[in-house]
């Protein structure tokens, strides 16, 4: 298996919940996080060597990303795994998939690639290099079956995880927050380059908001300590020592429980605030000559998940030079102060929250377990 970043080890692990009690002696190993391990996963090298995102921020890196693939890849070769399991990280994955399907070893996708949003020829190569997809959107799975490629809809798997009716109080208690307090989580992202590039103009919205509402506490959950590091040194760099934000050492689902609104980079996470039936704002900023390639590549209107699946504008998106400090602040004090969007929002996302839901560690392993006994391919 391989999980590229905090998310994919999120999803994969779910998965390994129900498969590890069915192949309690079985080795899965390849590249994952920690709570991947939790289930006796190995990684052979650390998660966040791939954790990279941007045309050019790829190619910076592309001469160590790609010795891993092929270390990776030759080791499989030899070792013959009964299936390998891709979990999301396309651009990695995809090309290693191949190799290995056309050497006979079984391979699954896990996530599917955002064909439907962007870089839709994608789905070719996906012929070629998957035996059978794992999709987490129910309106994915009929995408592929059309295309000749078995898939299975094993629904999102942080739809189990994230309760139905989140617990604001606890989560509150847990980061020492009064329950009474106005709150805003601010998660500039897991990768260094997101922190890169967001970082600086989250935490200025803060500013921003406190000159609103001087009572409005901070929370800033990080994916690991190197980003903890990072953000505070990109965070000083800026002069913005003084804004009273509250970093922590991971805890995202208990800062997006106790949130009042949420600024959040574009990803998986902005799903997860979905789940927790909280406003937010999706700002996203990047490399300047990969925005300019990116932004003429997309099929859709919209780049969060939740206003994709509700093909909608439910969500303020500030992108690249739109993703200003003030503009950040004016959207989301917005999002703060209408009652009425709020609960609207709440309805919303609860209806998304139920579309998602199914036993996905239970589907999941089962799909796993049917292709390595030649089912499902």
């Amino acid at each position: 298996m391989v999980a590229g970043e905090t998310s994919g080890d999120l999803l994969a692990s779910r998965m390994l919940s129900g498969l590890r009690p069915q192949v309690p002696d079985a080795l899965i190993h390849g590249i994952g996080g920690p709570r991947m391990a939790e289930h006796g996963f190995v990684s052979d090298w650390p998660m966040d060597k791939l954790a990279v995102r941007g045309l050019f921020e790829v190619l910076a890196h592309y001469r160590e990303i790609k010795g891993i693939q092929n270390a990776l890849r030759d080791r499989l070769l030899a070792e013959r795994p009964a299936v390998f399991i891709g979990v999301d990280a396309p651009d990695f994955n995809l090309g290693l998939e191949l190799q290995l399907k056309q050497a006979g070893i079984p391979t699954m996708h896990f996530i599917g690639p955002s064909i439907w949003a962007w870089r839709g020829g994608r789905i070719r190569k996906i012929q070629k290099a998957v035996s059978h997809m794992l999709v987490v959107f129910p309106f994915e799975e009929e995408i592929y079956r059309q295309a000749g490629i078995p898939a299975t809809y094993v629904g999102h798997p942080l739809a189990e995880v994230i309760p139905m009716e989140p617990d604001v109080a606890a989560a509150r208690q847990s980061l020492g927050l009064s329950a009474d307090a106005r709150v805003v989580a601010i998660l500039p992202g897991s990768r260094m380059s997101e922190l890169k590039y967001n970082s600086v103009a989250f935490v200025g919205a803060a500013q921003e908001l406190l000159r609103r509402d001087p009572a409005l506490r901070f929370v800033a959950p990080m994916a690991g300590g190197r980003q903890t590091q990072y953000f505070r040194e990109l965070v000083a760099q800026a002069g913005l020592s003084h804004v009273p934000v509250q970093v922590t050492d991971g805890g995202s689902h208990a800062a997006m429980a106790a949130a009042d609104a949420v600024l959040v980079a574009s990803g998986t996470a902005t799903l997860e605030v979905a789940l927790f039936k909280k406003p937010m704002v999706i700002g996203y900023k990047m490399l300047a000559a990969s925005w300019h390639i990116l932004r003429h590549m997309g099929y859709q209107p919209w780049v969060g998940l939740p206003n994709i699946l509700a093909r909608d504008f439910l969500v303020p998106e500030l992108l690249q030079d739109r993703a200003t400090p003030q503009a950040l602040a004016d959207a989301l004090w917005q999002q703060l102060d209408d009652g009425n969007r709020r609960e609207m929002l709440r309805q919303r996302f609860t209806d998304m929250h139920h579309s998602l839901l199914r036993n996905t560690a239970q589907v999941s392993a089962q799909a796993v377990l049917d292709v390595i006994a030649g089912r499902g391919r």
